[in-house]
Formats: structure tokens, C-alpha cells, sequence
């Protein structure tokens, strides 16, 4: 993501203070991972590093789509129901057609995500319900869903057939699929919203909704448009999770849309819409999988986790706030008196 769209002209002092955000985030997680080494030196083996990349992966794609949301003024709650809602769909494909060409459950997974998306997008854009509201209801719809269509059953290893576990797991170019695939989804991300004009309006929405519609966006479009591609990433996530965990359970991803939203904002996505990188969500993504990887590799407690996951969002939160506020200083600085 860039920081701004093009067409605002507080762009490059956005860019200036995005880019020095990612550098402090840099900085933080070598420090953090140098901290780490120092208790356990098999923190930067090979096969550590390789179950960061995995762990973070899903994050990563899902909390780019949040960051998407996010830029708009908005929320997505309901991310890890839709996750955990085609991977029990899409498992119990597997279990019934356990042939059924890999390629298919992604397409199939892909489509039920969007549906799932497009329905978050129609309560907010035509039944003009606050997104926070909406997606908690939706939230709990699709883990009710869950829930009943598995009658509270689990699909698990054995019903499912090596070449969809070996979907997320399989190896190419020296690195898992999974990882691989959150690149792809990365780079799509970075040039969507970079080099398209609908990218660029998903900017100019967040940055004054006003001041968009004023220019001829159809806010009610793009609204919907990234609930869309929200739910068609969750799609595919979910796909991939049940390939990787090889299980389909009716706990899969709980809690897990907190993560997306603290991965996002800890990388600078700013709660107040207009402003946000890929880079930065992806470093956001990396330093809660060293956190958490560093916390189980030290022995340290798990519940620590939420708590810092918690202080990083409010250091998150309080630097945005004070990035606005100098964005604006500067600005009233160069307005004619």
C-alpha cells in the first residue's frame, strides 16, 4: 500500500513518516530477535525461521485485505468466521470427494469466500449499517454456521488426501507453497493499490468520503469492493489453513481477527483511514510471529502474547495520533495566512 493516494497533497509527508515507521519496525524486530538468539540460539536456525514464515502467513494475506478495510474508514470482524467457515466447507468437500482436483477446492474456496464478503459489503453499503456492527453480526453468523452445518463434528488428518495437504505444505523454490502464495497475494496487493485507479480510490475514500464523492468515486463501490476482496482472501486462506493444520475444526481461527487488526495497525495503517503500506503490514504480520515464536521458544507463557499483542496496538495507536496531528501542523504551516 502506499501512504496516501497520488491525488492528495500531503502525500510525500505521509511518505516520509510512513517510511520511517517501517524502519523503527525494522529496527524492533532484529532487536527483538537479537534478544531472543541470545536466550535461544536455535531461534534463527533454519527450521525456526521456516515455521515463522508459515506461521505468519495467513496473517499476513488477511491483514493486508484488513488494512484494505482499514484505509477505508473501516472494520472487518468477521474474518476469521469466514476463514474457519470454508475451511469446514471446503473439508467436507475433501472428505466426500476425496479426488477432487486441488485446484478446484481453491476455486471453491475462493467463491464461498467472496459470496461471504459480498454479503458483509451489501449490509454496509445498501443497508447503511456502521461496519464494526455489521461484521460482528456476521461474525457470529458464520461461526454459528460453523457449527451447524459440522453438527460440532471435526474433519481431521486422515480423511484428507496428500495432495491437498500438501497444498500449504509442499515445497517450491526452497520455500513452503503457503509462503510462496502469501508473496503473491502480497505483490497483487502492492500493485492493486498502487498502480490501479480503483486502489487509488480506496485511498482518496479513507483520506475524506466527502471530498471523494465530491470528485466522482462511487464510495458505495469501493465500499463494497474491498469487503469483496476481504472475503475472497479469507476464501483462500481457509483453503490453505485446513491444508496446513490438515483439520477442519469448529475453533479454527478463534480470536484470530484481532490479530489481523493488530498486524495492521502495529505496520501503520492508521484507524482514521487514508494512510497504510504493504510493507508495513507485513512487517506488523513478521513481528507478531517473532513475538510469538520467541515467547514458545524461551518457555515464556503464551497469555503474554495477548498483552503485548494489546501495548503494541496502543503504541500503535498513539504514534498514528501523533503522526496526524504533525501531518496537519505541516500543513497549516505552508496554508496561506
Amino acid at each position: 500500500m502506499s501512504t496516501t493516494s497520488p491525488a492528495v497533497p500531503r502525500s510525500s509527508l505521509l511518505a516520509r513518516l510512513a517510511a520511517r515507521r517501517e524502519l523503527a519496525l525494522v529496527a524492533f524486530i532484529v532487536l527483538l530477535a537479537a534478544l531472543v538468539t541470545a536466550r535461544r540460539a536455535s531461534f534463527l536456525g533454519f527450521a525456526n525461521l521456516n515455521n515463522i514464515l508459515l506461521d505468519i502467513s495467513i496473517l499476513a494475506m488477511i491483514a493486508l485485505a484488513q488494512g484494505m478495510i482499514i484505509i477505508t474508514r473501516g472494520i472487518d470482524l468477521s474474518v476469521a468466521s469466514t476463514l474457519a467457515l470454508v475451511a469446514m466447507l471446503v473439508s467436507f468437500v475433501v472428505r466426500a470427494f476425496p479426488f477432487t482436483p486441488v485446484v478446484l477446492l481453491v476455486v471453491l474456496g475462493v467463491v464461498l469466500g467472496g459470496i461471504l464478503g459480498s454479503f458483509n459489503g451489501l449490509i454496509i453499503t445498501l443497508g447503511n449499517v456502521p461496519p464494526i456492527i455489521a461484521t460482528l453480526g456476521t461474525l457470529s453468523i458464520y461461526r454459528g454456521l460453523v457449527f451447524l452445518y459440522s453438527n460440532g463434528n471435526w474433519i481431521n488428518a486422515y480423511v484428507m488426501p496428500l495432495p491437498f495437504k500438501q497444498l500449504a505444505k509442499g515445497t517450491a523454490l526452497g520455500l513452503p507453497n503457503l509462503v510462496i502464495i502469501a508473496i503473491g497475494v502480497a505483490v497483487l496487493a502492492y500493485v492493486f493499490l498502487n498502480y490501479t485507479q480503483p486502489g487509488r480510490d480506496i485511498y482518496a475514500l479513507g483520506t475524506n468520503p466527502e471530498a471523494a464523492k465530491i470528485a466522482g468515486i462511487r464510495t458505495n463501490r469501493v465500499t463494497f469492493m474491498v469487503y469483496v476482496i476481504s472475503g475472497l482472501i479469507c476464501g483462500l486462506s481457509g483453503v490453505l489453513w485446513a491444508s496446513r493444520f490438515e483439520a477442519a475444526q469448529t475453533d479454527t481461527a478463534l480470536g484470530f481477527e484481532l490479530q489481523t487488526v493488530a498486524a495492521a495497525v502495529i505496520g501503520g495503517v492508521s484507524m482514521l483511514g487514508g494512510s497504510g503500506t504493504v510493507a508495513g503490514v507485513l512487517l506488523g504480520s513478521l513481528l507478531l510471529g517473532v513475538i510469538q515464536n520467541g515467547l514458545i521458544i524461551s518457555g515464556i507463557s503464551p497469555f503474554w502474547e495477548l498483552a503485548v499483542q494489546g501495548f503494541l496496538i496502543l503504541v500503535a495507536v498513539v504514534s498514528d495520533s501523533a503522526i496526524q496531528q504533525r501531518v496537519r501542523h505541516a500543513i497549516n504551516r505552508r496554508s496561506p495566512a
